[in-house]
């Protein structure tokens, strides 16, 4: 911790200390935030994406590394595909970036020290910080805290910080205009006449008029 009080860097801190930040701020808990807050982020994100993607973007929370790490990990749980693009592609770390600038002193901490623990674990496993590291290499770091039953006990927290950040990756993604096109919404569509739910969809969910 700093002397200002700001959680270090990732460079600056060791295993425990990043542990303790996010299993003092309770990682699971503290990546919450309201409607409110989460619609103003969405907001300036879809501004940021609305500018084109030629231009820069200058993240005001998170440091280049760290800026970096969110971009790899963002990509790795939404990856670019044959039907859309990837999280950055959406704009994914713009929105986690200014969800943080308006965050609570809980919620950045527990964001720098959880992204801080994924470094430090790739560096003990493979010897260097996660945007180093091969894609296989990666992905097994991934693999051991993406399902919390099969986790081992001393890497819940890792766990615990993953999940709520997977759960922001996939918030920011599918509101997005990519997202809404992935999901192939139907909503939001003038119709002339109801004709009623179709057969077909009364049958599977098993009910009737």
């Amino acid at each position: 911790m700093s002397e200002s009080g700001i959680p270090k860097p990732q460079s600056a801190m060791g295993r425990r200390e990043a542990i303790k930040l996010i299993t003092g701020a309770g990682a699971a808990l503290a990546l919450d935030w309201t409607p409110a807050e989460a619609g103003r982020a969405l907001t300036l994100s879809r501004e940021v994406r609305a500018r084109g993607a030629g231009q820069s973007y200058s993240p005001t929370f998170f440091t280049a590394h760290e800026w970096e790490t969110v971009r790899v990990l963002v990509d790795l749980i939404i990856p670019r595909d044959q039907r859309s693009g990837s999280a950055t592609d959406a704009g994914v770390p713009e929105f986690m970036d200014f969800l943080m600038t308006d965050g609570s002193d809980q919620q950045r901490t527990a964001m720098r020290g959880g992204l801080a623990w994924i470094d430090i674990e790739c560096r003990r496993r493979f010897g260097t910080p996660l945007v180093e590291c091969a894609e296989a290499e990666r992905t097994a770091v991934l693999d051991t805290i993406a399902w919390p039953a099969k986790a081992p006990p001393d890497l819940t927290h890792g766990v615990a910080f993953f999940n709520r950040f997977r759960d922001l990756t996939a918030s920011g993604f599918f509101s997005s205009r990519m997202g809404v096109e992935d999901l192939q919404y139907q909503g939001n569509t003038f119709v002339m006449a109801w004709t009623g739910c179709p057969p077909e969809a009364l049958a599977k969910l098993g009910v009737k008029y």
